[in-house]
């Protein structure tokens, strides 16, 4: 599926308009997560981010990867499931997925941006699949973008001129498009796994 296919699907997933119920919700599923661990990084130099980081993204792709699949109404409470449901494990792949891309980008800032990619579909994999430890889902990811990278990067670039635009709106515009990016990578996952059981 191209990229224009996977956005026009977004688009369809969040109402088909900023201010329709679905993308307003995923609106603010997003900005409660970022609010979130950005508060906690005033705590403690930054830990308390790390530490709230793992369970938020868990939570955060929960519900863009249910509402995609149901069709339901996203349900806010539903971005903080990381904590009840598996709160160790979330922050474990949430500080070792971050962690290992670090050391990676030490190295050079490309096999870092690789690494990254890599590791990109390993919350969703979590959601699917809440028995994996954090290396299993880290190796699914891995397993899942290879010959895949190049792909999510041409996707997450279309988005650039989206954010642009946002940032000129006093940068308020970016909190609209972050649900539609996070959106678009939900079906990029959708189209990954499909493609794996072809």
């Amino acid at each position: 599926m191209t990229g224009a296919e996977l956005k026009a699907q977004a688009r369809a997933q969040l109402g088909g308009g900023i201010f329709k119920n679905e993308w307003l919700t995923a609106l603010a599923v997003c900005f409660i997560a970022m609010a979130i661990c950005s508060a906690a990084g005033g705590l403690l130099s930054g830990i308390g981010a790390l530490i709230l980081s793992g369970p938020m993204t868990y939570g955060v792709a929960y519900v863009f990867l249910k509402q995609s699949r149901d069709g339901q109404p996203m349900n806010v409470a539903d971005v903080f499931r990381g904590f009840p449901e598996d709160f160790g494990g979330t922050l474990l792949l949430g500080l070792l997925s971050s962690l290992f891309t670090f050391l990676w980008g030490l190295l050079l800032v490309v096999p870092g941006i690789v690494k990254a990619y890599s590791y990109s579909q390993a919350f969703f994999v979590k959601v699917d699949r809440p028995e994996y430890d954090w290396r299993a889902c880290m190796d699914e990811s891995i397993q899942l973008m290879d010959g895949h990278k190049m792909d999510l990067f041409i996707l997450d670039l279309s988005f650039l001129g989206w954010y642009i635009v946002g940032a000129l709106c006093i940068g308020v515009g970016t909190l609209w498009v972050y649900p539609y990016h996070m959106a678009a990578r939900t079906k990029f996952y959708e189209e990954l796994t499909r493609y794996q059981m072809r």
